[in-house]
């Protein structure tokens, strides 16, 4: 028998979310393009009225944050009681592994699906089952087949980070109706916000239509606002009832709240982001791939590059001599893509920095 307490079984065998690097040591200007921040920054009205609850400060939030709730229902037509609220889509999915997963259940994600679902998986004492993509894209027919008896979560980011690839909403819906009634469906629309495709939908109508699918989203993208962790989640009356029971009573702060009205409100900030993110996302895509570099298509605000196994070439070797540039990027090694980095759509100086300094690298 131990002599101290041990966590629960699994626990140990997880291997922790290492977020991106944010910093060059010896690099007098940075760019960071590792956490798909947004390169605008958060509306001016998020900021003061994040700014007039620093007056307030001992005061606690209010807990179900209702007036959050309404406005997030009023901007996307539902049924605020059917919201919940988080620190952080995060935070949410979190809740969702601890109501629904047991040991011995198992989960299904894609590929290069978002790390935090095998981890919150584990943490739950249930397994996680991972579906093979095709070509960096969800394969709905993967996660069909690795539906079984034990199955209760099926986790689709929709679209995927890192590799920014989606999959139209006839094939979501055909997943869905797939699944055993008992699976939830989580669509994680992290990234909903920048899509500009008429076959994509982020899942609000799949919610308002079936009692086992749940979507969340994110105000830490396109508003700016991932400093303060807020997200929030659509779903059936008795999911929202179950993640209720289990969520912290203040698990959204004051801040966020005021700042995650604000933002909801200043749909001017939200279109020139979409505008920015369109206008170098399809510059950065082209460029990259004009220096003989393979980028898989994306539809949210970053990029994946892939990079030769060539001596001097790597995707190890390329982001040291873009750190040393003050450029900033993710190595996605722990995705299972050793080849590749990730960028973030930036600023126009960081985006122009990039391609020269790439070309650089490559000897172009």
């Amino acid at each position: 028998m131990s002599s101290r307490p041990q966590p629960r079984p699994g626990v140990l065998a997880i291997s922790a979310y290492v977020p991106g690097k944010n910093s060059a040591p010896g690099v007098a200007k940075i760019f960071k393009l590792s956490s798909n921040e947004t390169p605008l920054g958060p509306s001016p009205k998020a900021i003061e009225a994040y700014r007039q609850i620093g007056e307030h400060l001992e005061d606690y939030p209010d807990g179900p944050a209702s007036d959050l709730r309404e406005a997030i229902g009023k901007t996307f037509g539902l049924d605020p009681a059917r919201i919940v609220c988080g620190a952080g889509s995060d935070d949410l999915l979190s809740l969702i592994s601890r109501a629904y997963l047991a040991d011995g259940d198992e989960a299904i994600y894609s590929q290069y699906g978002f790390l935090v679902y095998p981890i919150n998986t584990l943490a739950a004492g249930a397994k996680p089952v991972m579906a093979p993509e095709k070509n960096f894209t969800t394969d709905v027919d993967a996660i069909i087949a690795a539906v079984t008896p034990k199955t209760k979560i099926v986790f689709l980011a929709n679209p995927n980070n890192p590799t920014g690839t989606y999959i139209p909403f006839d094939e979501v819906k055909r997943l869905h109706g797939a699944l055993p009634s008992n699976v939830l469906l989580v669509l994680d629309a992290a990234y909903a916000d920048y899509v500009k495709r008429n076959d994509y939908e982020c899942g609000i109508e799949l919610v308002a239509t079936s009692e086992n699918v749940v979507m969340c989203r994110t105000f830490s993208k396109i508003h700016g606002l991932a400093a303060v962790r807020l997200g929030w989640l659509y779903g059936p009356e008795h999911v929202v009832d179950a993640l209720n029971r289990i969520r912290g009573p203040f698990n959204v702060n004051a801040p966020a709240i005021a700042a995650g009205i604000a933002a909801l409100a200043d749909t001017d900030h939200q279109e020139r982001s979409r505008q920015h993110n369109a206008r170098w996302l399809a510059f950065l895509t082209e460029e990259i791939g004009k220096l003989g570099l393979t980028v898989t298509p994306s539809v949210g605000n970053f990029l994946l590059i892939h990079f030769p196994e060539t001596a001097g070439k790597t995707a190890k070797e390329a982001d040291a001599f873009l750190t040393s540039r003050g450029l900033i990027l993710r190595a996605v090694a722990a995705y299972g893509l050793p080849n590749a980095l990730r960028m973030s759509v930036g600023t126009e100086e960081a985006n122009r920095l990039m391609i020269k300094s790439l070309a650089e690298f490559l000897g172009k």
